[in-house]
Formats: C-alpha cells, structure tokens, sequence
C-alpha cells in the first residue's frame, strides 16, 4: 500500500517542496558548517592548471552561447549545435540522482516524501556551490524505467533550476537508457563525479539495482540517501476492519486488514534496514535522513563535505 494521494499539480506549483527562502536557509547553514569542517583544506579554483578539454556533447537549455564549437557545428548542419565540455582538476562534478516515482509524491500531514528528496537536492547543491563545483541532476522513475536530465553547471542559479526540474517536472532532457542502470548513467556522467542516489528505495528488487549501482562506484564517487519515509505510512487508526487500498505505481488493488494498515510503518523501516544492510554489503554508504530538517542538513552537507575533500587530496 501506497501513502494518501499527493496534491494536485496546480497545488504544487504554488507552493513547491522546498522554496527559495528554504535555500537560502539551507546556504547559510552550508557556509557556517562547511567553514568549520574545511577550515584550512579547501583549495581556491584559481589555484588550478586551467580547464581540461572532455569533448563535444550536444546543446542543451542553459548552455552558454560562448560553449558552441560553431566550426564543428557546421559538420552536423547546426542540428544538433555542438557544445565544448571542459573540467577544472580542482573541481568535483556532482550529479544528483533523484527519485520521482509516483510514489514519492504521496505522504502524510501535507508532506510528501518527495518534499525530503527535494531539500536533500538542495543541501546536496547549495555545498557544491560552496565549493564552486558544477552540479546537475538524472531524474529516475520506479525501476530506473525512464532517466532525465540536466548537465552539470556552477552557481546558485543552476541548484534552483535543477530543484524546480525535480518538484515540477520540466526542464529536463531524457537521457538513452542504453543497456543497464550502471551502463545508462555512466554515458550520460562521463567525467568521474560525485553521484548521491537519493530515494526510499521503496520499488520492487532494490538488490538489483543496488547491484547496478555498485558497478558504478568502481569509477565514479556513489553513495545513498536513504530517505526514511515510514512517516508516511503511520497512518490514522481506521475504524473499518477491512480497507481497500491502491498502489500509485501499478494500480493494483490490495484488501487490507486494521491490524495490517496499523503495521506498515514498522514494515517499512525494516525494509529499508534490509536496504541499508545490502548497501553496505555491497561497499555502498549510506546517509539516512529523517524529517528534522535541521538534523538531515548538517549531516548531509558534512558528508557531502568530506566525501569532497577526500576527492582533493587523492
């Protein structure tokens, strides 16, 4: 059984998951914890070698006009426009792999679980700001079915364009999903980059894609935000002995027992216990976040800070 259906699209688009008071809330906490912890250790962008060549991709909204290699341009007719991809060494790309299942939309209390998958977007951003890294996002529905996408960019700006491609599903780019999970997001990253896979992993056979993942953490930085969702599930006790449930991904129809309904947060925690286990197993870590917002924000933006320090100096 799925949580409560979630708001109306048009009830979304008035008040997003996370706002841009909520960002500036979370980039102030991001530089008062982020100067303590990296106090001495981190490295200025200027004091790199300069930008290293990666190759052509295609163009994309958002792309700056002075990134369009017009002489190769002219080789495909202008269609596509081909733009010039560059790195700077003492940067660490970080792209977001961000869960939007139907499921994530639902939730108690007018919070749905996507509202925690949003503000851990947005933790996740506002630090590589901090650090001047370029930051995108690959959206991902149940069973990794459809990815889509925005390349990675710097500055605040780019954090809220990828946070309102999350919350309202525009702006993004689909990404081929050519073979497996690990193979689909591999072409699409191509530079090696921080990769946190924020989701409740609440989809049938997370091993598989857990396996998938830990392929991809054999040449890129991949780690799991794992967003306890059983809130969502501890529902109001019910006064009927039977309730006829749906789930919001597959429509199938389930007949409930009171017992069985009062359960389901406890049945959830353990399954993602169960998914935590297998992340570790597999050499995966994970950072579990909650609904105290203040709490998943520093425990986030710490992680994510010493995961990139230890890129720096490896």
């Amino acid at each position: 059984m799925k949580a409560p259906p979630p708001p109306k699209a048009s009830a979304r688009q008035a008040a997003p998951y996370v706002s841009l008071a909520d960002i500036t809330e979370i980039e102030l906490l991001i530089l008062k914890r982020m100067r303590e912890v990296t106090i001495g250790e981190h490295r200025s962008r200027s004091h790199g070698s300069g930008f290293d060549f990666q190759g052509l991709r295609d163009w994309q909204p958002g792309d700056r006009p002075a990134s369009i290699d017009w002489a190769q341009s002219t080789m495909t007719n202008f269609s596509p426009l081909l733009v010039r991809e560059f790195e700077q060494p003492s940067t660490a790309i970080v792209t977001a792999i961000a869960d939007v299942s139907l499921s994530t939309r639902c939730g108690v209390d007018g919070i749905p679980i996507a509202a925690l998958v949003a503000r851990a977007i947005a933790t996740i951003g506002m630090s590589a700001v901090f650090f001047q890294d370029p930051f995108g996002i690959v959206t991902f529905d149940e069973g990794f079915t459809h990815l889509a996408g925005i390349r990675p960019s710097t500055g605040k700006g780019h954090v809220v364009r990828c946070l309102d491609a999350y919350q309202f599903q525009r702006g993004l780019q689909a990404v081929r999903r050519v073979g497996d999970v690990s193979t689909a997001l591999a072409g699409h990253v191509r530079s090696t980059a921080l990769l946190p896979v924020i989701s409740d992993f609440l989809f049938e056979n997370p091993q598989e894609i857990l396996h998938e993942l830990s392929l991809l953490n054999n040449t890129h930085d991949v780690f799991l935000v794992l967003i306890d969702s059983a809130f969502a599930f501890e529902l109001p006790a019910a006064s009927a002995g039977w309730i006829d449930t749906v789930d919001v991904e597959t429509g199938r129809r389930r007949t409930m027992g009171r017992g069985a309904l009062k359960q389901l947060g406890a049945r959830v925690r353990e399954w993602q216990d169960g998914v935590e286990r297998a992340a570790t197993d597999l050499e995966l870590d994970v950072v579990r976040l909650g609904l105290d917002e203040a709490q998943a924000d520093i425990a986030l933006g710490e992680f994510v800070a010493e995961r990139r320090l230890r890129k720096t100096h490896t």
